[in-house]
């Protein structure tokens, strides 16, 4: 079993839901089991700063399946969310949004996946949440908290449990 840590984010509609429902689709899909899953945080936009402020999660998972299976599931499970990749505005609103930041220690860098994600140290949105569950993790020969204490966090605000 794989270890592999997916972050989540979206500024559309009732996101923290969606999160819900969507790591049950992706636990279902891949055959997974969630190992640990973040606060979902409140962040500012990144790239394209005119629009919603986002919600952001990271979850960690075991699975079976390889790299590109475990893709294949994410982004059916972002279809069913009303994602649709090839028709959204680069770093534009969006109602779910699946990223796979590390697979063990895997790397690659294929046309549709590279591995580690490669903006992963420079996005304190994703940074924040993974080391609230990973602050351990070594990708890429740097630790999460480590990481995270190179970039600003300013905007960011853990958001209130929902129960």
């Amino acid at each position: 079993m794989a270890s592999v840590l997916i972050a989540l984010g979206g500024n559309v509609g009732d996101v923290r839901t969606t999160f819900k429902k969507a790591i049950a689709h992706i636990c279902g899909m891949a055959q997974a089991t969630v190992i640990a899953r973040s606060s979902d945080y409140a962040t500012p936009p990144w790239g394209d700063e005119n629009q919603d402020p986002f919600v952001n999660a990271c979850v960690e998972i075991e699975t079976g399946l390889d790299p590109h299976a475990l893709l294949f599931v994410m982004q059916k499970v972002e279809q069913k969310f009303g994602r649709t990749r090839d028709q959204d505005r680069r770093w534009g609103p969006r109602t779910l949004d699946l990223d796979m930041i590390a697979y063990d220690d895997v790397s690659m860098n294929k046309p549709d996946l590279t591995l580690p994600h490669p903006r992963l140290f420079e996005r304190a949105f994703v940074l924040v949440p993974l080391a609230e569950i990973a602050p351990e993790r070594v990708i890429s020969g740097i630790r999460v908290r480590d990481a995270l204490a190179s970039v600003s966090t300013q905007g960011i605000e853990q958001l209130p449990d929902t129960g």
